[in-house]
């Protein structure tokens, strides 16, 4: 559409040809019927980072129903499916000039498109548009008082949507939301949807395989479990206990993949991805070897102890972690963190973190190997905290004597098969907790870690912390790794975590623990959203929620975080 006639078009026009700065002058609020745009910063010029833009409709204005939007959760479900109606609008008609942000397979709290009492607001980044660093006004009056605003009516007029498609996006995250919570009610940390289509179409793709390829989930009989929920919709699948469960089968039989589904399970999908009845509790945590991370103040002595070199593992620290002291480190700060579910693939693990076979013990005697594999400490990690294991295993057996559960993938088909696995090694059932109390607890009530004041203020004229990207973030002069942090998603998280540590720097005073600063800002973000983190700006880009794990892991990487002593 043309530029409407308005003074912000009429000043447009008069700035053509003018110097790129001379942009600044759009800076404000302007009205144009239903819709408010507000212009809050107006990039410096063609190269720089583009101008934000927000357009508002009020809720009376916009006529979407109450009950779709009236709740903290429909909210979210609304505020998702608008975004997603913004993007198809944009990527009909208006090119890379407008950027509302790219939302994947995951319904994610985010800052692009809010809703609240008084009405409906995207958050917009607009390339204002310049031949060589003179204005080209024209273009710029037909995106910004012509495109935009017909983008601000396409989502927020409720008459112009397709009102049975909101209402089925905002019920799915509610039936979602009910199951997650039933899970833990039912002492259950996973299930997966019988019809589920858990292989995606590539390794750099999250979009689901075609149906017509794809082998549809289907749970065995003895793990099978209906939930009617209280929308009348019921949904029937493999209902995972807490305990520890291994997945076993051939290479390429679907493993990993039902262990990635899990791992994505931590968040609501949107139809038609396949894993939308993929439900896992919400803070299972992914861990692996990470050769080269660094780690600070972790207790790894469960796993790691009795070094040749005398080094205390209560309180351990390296600026370059082997793989099984990485992979030590990585499962107590996700304990740390409040992960009740860790999910492990043996693909990903430092073998001798992981086991010990009977030929190397005999060869290395115990009282020389400071590593106690996970394998005896999988039970005890279960008894003593009450977390659960799901492993993936392809090339051993060690597991099975510790399993409670035993799933073997054969072509993308699941069976129950921990009876037999169980007779194999000569494991009864019964038996199984011996080993999860055992006089002294192996674990204990490791002392909280407590960062310094300054512990993530960088040096003076340098900036705080921000993303480049899905797995990087800056923080003053370091930057901090998050390729190992497999949940997470999308490049807007990266952003949140960026933010969180932004607001841990405010929260760490020499007394507070890691623990009490991610309590803190969930319960920050519980009550005041997703604008909380990022200080109430009036636009402050695309951010979207990241769980307290997420934030966790960043702060642990974080090279220069130091801890009181």
């Amino acid at each position: 559409m043309s530029a409407q006639r308005s003074p912000l078009a009429d000043t447009l026009h008069r700035l053509d040809g003018k110097s790129y700065g001379m942009y600044k002058q759009i800076t404000g609020q302007y009205r144009f019927g239903p819709v408010t745009l507000i212009v809050d910063r107006v990039q410096v010029d063609p190269f720089a980072s583009p101008s934000k833009v927000r357009v508002r409709v009020d809720r009376a204005d916009a006529g979407f129903p109450a009950d779709l939007t009236t709740t903290r959760l429909d909210r979210v479900a609304a505020s998702d499916y608008l975004l997603r109606v913004g993007n198809a609008v944009i990527r009909r008609h208006h090119g890379r000039a407008i950027n509302l942000g790219h939302p994947g397979q995951e319904v994610l709290e985010r800052t692009n498109v809010i809703i609240d009492d008084a009405g409906f607001e995207a958050r917009l980044l607009v390339n204002l548009p310049a031949r060589g660093r003179r204005i080209l006004g024209h273009q710029a009056a037909d995106t910004v008082t012509g495109d935009v605003i017909d983008l601000a009516r396409a989502m927020f007029l409720y008459a112009d949507i397709d009102g049975d498609a909101l209402r089925a996006h905002v019920q799915l995250l509610r039936d979602q939301t009910e199951l997650q919570n039933r899970l833990g009610e039912e002492d259950l940390l996973g299930f997966v949807g019988n019809g589920s289509i858990l292989p995606r179409r590539s390794g750099d793709s999250d979009r689901p395989m075609d149906a017509e390829a794809a082998v549809p989930f289907r749970s065995p009989t003895s793990l099978e479990r209906t939930f009617d929920l209280e929308s009348g919709r019921s949904v029937t699948g493999m209902a995972i206990p807490r305990g520890v469960t291994v997945i076993v089968g051939g290479g390429y039989h679907g493993k990993s993949t039902i262990l990635r589904a899990l791992e994505r399970g931590v968040y609501p999908h949107i139809a038609d991805d396949g894993r939308e009845w993929v439900i896992t509790e919400p803070s299972a945590t992914a861990i692996r070897a990470e050769d080269g991370r660094a780690v600070t103040g972790d207790d790894i002595s469960p796993f790691i102890n009795n070094l040749p070199s005398g080094t205390d593992t209560r309180f351990f620290s390296t600026t370059n972690a082997s793989g099984s002291t990485s992979q030590a480190a990585n499962l107590v700060e996700a304990v740390e963190a409040s992960a009740r579910t860790l999910l492990i693939d043996e693909d990903t693990s430092a073998t001798n973190f992981m086991i010990r076979d009977e030929r190397m013990r005999a060869l290395i005697p115990s009282n020389r190997e400071p590593i106690t594999p996970f394998v005896e400490r999988v039970r005890p990690l279960l008894g003593e905290r009450g977390v659960s294991t799901v492993l993936v295993a392809g090339g051993s057996s060690a597991f099975f004597e510790v399993a409670d559960l035993i799933i073997a993938m054969d072509a993308y088909v699941p069976a129950d098969v921990t009876e037999e696995a169980h007779e194999l090694v000569g494991v009864d059932p019964a038996d199984l907790t011996r080993d999860e109390r055992s006089g002294d607890d192996v674990f204990g009530d490791p002392p909280a870690r407590i960062p310094t004041a300054d512990a993530l203020k960088p040096a003076a004229k340098t900036k705080g912390a921000k993303a480049k990207g899905l797995d990087l973030i800056q923080f003053g002069k370091s930057f901090i790794d998050l390729a190992a942090v497999s949940q997470l998603v999308d490049p807007e998280q990266t952003n949140g975590v960026a933010e969180a540590l932004e607001y841990m720097a405010t929260i760490f005073d020499g007394s507070t623990s890691v623990v009490e600063a991610l309590d803190e800002i969930e319960q920050m973000l519980d009550a005041q959203g997703i604008d909380g983190l990022t200080g109430h700006r009036r636009h402050p880009g695309h951010v979207a929620r990241p769980r307290p794990q997420e934030m966790a892991a960043a702060l642990n990487r974080y090279r220069g975080l130091r801890l009181v002593e």
